[in-house]
């Protein structure tokens, strides 16, 4: 029975320590922009296709 009330202690200090990291990352701004990653990796390929099509012109 000891060993149940440490895996619940140990579990809940292991969620409360995600928690304040997860609000000390929600403040500093780490989830502002969930957008942009998403269109830049469609923005990149795009850009990579461009620039062997200018090589072989040279």
């Amino acid at each position: 029975m000891d060993i149940l009330y440490l895996m619940i202690l140990c579990s809940v200090t292991l969620a409360v320590i995600f928690l304040i990291i997860f609000i000390v990352n929600a403040k500093k701004g780490q989830f502002e922009d969930d957008e942009s990653p998403a269109v830049r990796i469609l923005l990149d390929s795009e850009i990579i296709k461009e620039e062997p099509e200018k090589q072989e012109k040279k």
